[in-house]
């Protein structure tokens, strides 16, 4: 999945790198104090979720707007996107949750 979302994405002419992939649960445990993350344990730890890293005309972006085509193209292909975190599913379509560069594989 994660390898058809990379392909597609350059097809867009937007290029990913890879950010965290595996974490371990002493990692986990200091996001969690900082409260960048909101969970205890991550799919991140199972090796189940990527964050990625969007460049867009060769500039590294960080403003979740940039994510929302990479997250439907990521539901579409089976996957959870973290842009829906905290959103309202009335407000999909108008809103961006607080993890946009997280995509991770549905149970």
């Amino acid at each position: 999945m994660l390898a058809r979302l990379i392909v597609v994405a350059e097809g867009l002419k937007i290029s990913v790198t890879m950010g965290e992939c595996y974490r371990t649960q002493e990692q986990q445990d200091i996001y969690y104090a900082k409260g960048y993350t909101k969970v205890t344990q991550s799919k991140h730890q199972d090796r189940l979720a990527v964050d990625l890293n969007v460049y867009i005309d060769g500039q590294y972006n960080t403003h979740p707007e940039n994510y929302r085509m990479l997250g439907y193209l990521w539901e579409q292909l089976g996957g959870r996107w973290g842009g829906r975190f905290g959103v309202d599913k009335a407000d999909y379509e108008t809103k961006i949750g607080w993890d946009a560069g997280h995509f991770e594989y549905a149970d």
